[in-house]
């Protein structure tokens, strides 16, 4: 198999056409001297003159075909071995046909035109054993996109650019939209529970701190005497009094409860309508966000999820694949039921690839211009020449034969205007 030519067959019909061409050739020169060993008369003038004139053109023709790939009889005459001389040259020139000839606008557009780009992302999208590799190896690549956000520049980057983000004018706007779903899904009412629930807790951890702390104050603010014989009683009436009130706030109906409602509903409307207010919104949350206390917790935070991403993200049964997969399948969704989406996508990905034709243009002539360049000599001599050889040995039959009857046309036409021809 190894040592098997796999272009014997051309190189014997080249060798057959080139022996044909020889054939004519040596024809002529059998026809020539025939024709000075006939006795002087008009036809042997004839056939001399013809056959001259068909030597001639098979001769050189036979010089301009082998040319092209040698130097003929292996003597340097200049501008002859064409191909071996000039395939660094051939092989740009292939290439800038090839990347301005071929792959022009007018012609991906013409391809294009007749792909239905989103079906064929449709059909990708919504096969399982196609995506799941794919969100694998998405998923494999995690890590690497997370270790390059470690590098000092980018976690600068970022410790800028989150304040500004969080923070900016538009801040405002989202935290209204969270407290107004919050209010309408009543989830308010179990976050008001458990402030109150864990207030209820510390004040019932440090009920005798408080009596202790408040019977000092009664007996600074009144004297020895009075904190004596009133403080303690002061600290259980004020802690009393402080547990009822939470009691009273638990019951759905509490005015407390109703004015937590309230209060929320018009700081809502303050940020989306008090530029003033959605402006120091802005600023509390930069300056919690710049704090270093905030920004070593959103350190570890990031540290913390990293590390669990790229857990994941190497088990190829883990939720990374499992959301890649997911995104996936809505996405193939989507550019099912959603003409629109195919529309857009469509001409969305052809402005991509029309955007990148010049610079895949420059890539092309460059590839095929190297990789020509890089072929062995004689071996691309040899690939060329059995692939073209046998039409370029037409070449040399028709020139043999076309000037075997020119030059009989043209000893007759000599003939009658001048009566005789010079040999």
């Amino acid at each position: 198999m190894f040592g098997m030519d796999h272009d014997a067959a051309l190189r014997a019909t080249l060798r057959r056409h080139r022996a044909f061409a020889g054939f004519l050739l040596v024809v002529m020169a059998g026809l020539t001297l025939l024709a000075y060993a006939l006795p002087p008369s008009q036809g042997a003038d004839l056939l001399a003159a013809a056959a001259k004139a068909g030597l001639v053109g098979g001769l050189a023709d036979w010089f301009a075909v082998t040319a092209l790939f040698r130097h003929p009889l292996g003597l340097p005459i200049p501008h002859t071995a064409i191909i071996p001389a000039q395939k660094e040259r051939l092989g740009r020139g292939l290439g800038r046909f090839v990347a301005n000839q071929v792959f022009t606008e007018a012609e991906l557009r013409r391809v294009l035109g007749g792909l239905d780009l989103s079906e064929i992302l449709r059909g990708f999208l919504n096969d399982p054993a196609a995506t799941r590799p794919a969100a694998q190896a998405l998923a494999r690549m995690l890590p690497r996109l997370l270790s390059t956000l470690e590098d000092g520049r980018a976690r600068r980057l970022m410790s800028r650019l989150l304040p500004r983000m969080a923070g900016g004018p538009g801040a405002a706007a989202v935290v209204a939209r969270a407290l107004r779903a919050l209010l309408a899904s009543g989830r308010h009412q179990a976050v008001f529970d458990a402030a109150i629930a864990q207030l209820k807790t510390i004040m019932l951890g440090k009920e005798e701190q408080l009596k202790s702390a408040i019977a000092a104050r009664v007996r600074d603010e009144g004297g020895a005497l009075v904190g004596w014989m009133a403080g303690a009683y002061t600290a259980r009436k004020i802690l009393a009094v402080i547990n009822a009130e939470l009691d009273k706030v638990e019951p759905a109906d509490s005015a407390l409860r109703q004015g937590f409602e309230a209060w929320i509903e018009a700081e809502i409307t303050r940020l989306e309508t008090d530029p003033a207010r959605a402006a120091a919104l802005g600023r509390a949350i930069r300056s919690a966000l710049q704090h270093p206390a905030v920004s070593h917790w959103l350190g570890d935070v990031w540290a913390r999820l990293r590390d669990a991403l790229a857990q994941d993200a190497a088990n190829p049964n883990g939720r990374s694949v499992a959301l890649l997969e997911a995104a996936f399948a809505n996405a193939g969704t989507l550019l099912a039921e959603d003409a629109a989406a195919r529309d857009h996508l469509n001409q969305g990905l052809q402005s991509i690839l029309i955007a990148l034709l010049p610079t895949a243009q420059a890539r092309i002539e460059n590839f095929i211009g190297e990789v020509v360049s890089s072929w062995n000599t004689a071996e691309i001599t040899d690939k060329i020449e059995l692939r073209v050889g046998r039409d370029l040995q037409f070449v040399r039959v028709n020139g043999t034969l076309v000037g075997f009857v020119a030059g009989g046309v043209l000893y007759l036409a000599l003939q009658a205007m001048f009566g005789r021809v010079v040999h």
